[in-house]
């Protein structure tokens, strides 16, 4: 139920990854606020307070204002065990464990690219980002920044110019817009695109809230692209946790002078990012240039012979879409070693294709 879903996202004390494990133990988010306590106690890092909180109304009647809202704005909810949820995202260990969403676009698109960089955006960096983006067209892909001043918007903007579906992933609720002057931007966002984040309403743009913004504009993704930032900031901060979460992660090179491209040479020159100077770079390096060319005599995967193995493996990812190898393993109840034996031979038989994260998909 949506109502227990929010209302654990509130209580004190538990995170994502404690969040995820409750409700793992226990069934549901609804079967976490029921179970006794004293078999919640048995689980590591619950203690007192959130045993507390688990027992008052006050948690739940908040949950019931935010449920009242999401009903009157038609917001959607994406719990981390919802099908719907970004499966990308689904794989990181810190990932949201409820997500808010107002939009269009498909969070499990085939090819999301996020663009990050400086907010004091030069004219080189702007260019860049337009001309890359615009040349990005033909791939289909979706365009994920974070609605901030400079590359953030030049990002979207070029996205919607060139008919692609650009996502803001938020620092804040969807009750408001931030930067304000970023408004009528969002709301053409949502007709070809859409809004992201975990905060509920009511929820400040708060400096606190940013690097959690960002882990999300990293995990949502395929690739991130750096297009300008300085010696610190937060597109640093998206890139390095893109490349934690085994993200392929590019930079535009700049000037050695420039203050504003310190941060993207520096990505290059420690190898956390690929130099890149066009869209064709990308395309090359996603091996987005292969996909779509099936060899000669290529069959489909009905007409193959396969094992029993690669037959239960084929009819999940069938069923269920891209998935995280721990996923298959427990769901099909095969041994990690079966599994990657089974995923690989797969995969040089054109059927399933590897992406970022240890994520497989049928190609």
């Amino acid at each position: 139920m949506v109502l227990y879903q929010i209302a654990l996202t509130l209580v004190p004390g538990i995170g994502d990854v404690l969040g995820k494990k409750l409700v793992t133990y226990c069934g549901s988010a609804e079967a976490v606020f029921r179970e006794k306590n004293k078999l919640l106690a048995k689980i590591p890092r619950v203690g007192g307070k959130i045993l507390e909180a688990l027992s008052g109304k006050t948690i739940l009647e908040r949950a019931a204002k935010e449920l009242a809202f999401i009903e009157k704005f038609r917001i959607r909810t994406l719990f981390f065990l919802d099908k719907d949820y970004p499966f990308r995202l689904k794989n990181c260990i810190d990932s949201p464990v409820m997500l808010y969403y107002k939009g269009t676009a498909d969070l499990n698109g085939s090819r999301i690219v996020g663009v990050v960089g400086t907010r004091n955006a030069t004219d080189y960096g702007r260019s860049a980002c337009h001309r890359i983006i615009s040349d990005l067209a033909q791939d289909k892909v979706i365009i994920v920044s974070g609605l901030a001043y400079g590359i953030d918007s030049c990002a979207h903007r070029a996205a919607l110019e060139n008919n692609l579906a650009t996502i803001g992933v938020l620092g804040h609720g969807l009750d408001r817009i931030y930067p304000y002057q970023n408004k009528i931007l969002a709301e053409k966002m949502m007709n070809n695109g859409g809004l992201l984040t975990e905060f509920m309403s009511d929820t400040q743009p708060d400096r606190e809230n940013f690097p959690k913004r960002n882990r999300i504009i990293a995990g949502i993704c395929d690739a991130i692209l750096v297009v300008e930032a300085a010696d610190k900031g937060g597109a640093l901060i998206t890139a390095e946790i893109g490349n934690s979460y085994n993200r392929d992660v590019f930079a535009i090179p700049g000037r050695i002078n420039d203050p504003y491209s310190e941060g993207t040479n520096r990505l290059i020159r420690k190898n956390i990012a690929a130099l890149v100077q066009s869209a064709g770079d990308i395309r090359y390096l996603m091996g987005w240039e292969e996909q779509g060319k099936k060899p000669d005599g290529f069959q489909k995967k009905i007409f193959l012979e396969m094992t029993t193995d690669e037959k239960v493996l084929v009819d999940y990812l069938n069923n269920n879409g891209p998935s995280g190898i721990d996923d298959i393993c427990i769901l099909c109840r095969l041994s990690m070693s079966t599994t990657s034996a089974a995923l690989l031979n797969l995969e040089f038989e054109g059927i399933v294709k590897s992406m970022p994260g240890k994520i497989y998909a049928l190609t």
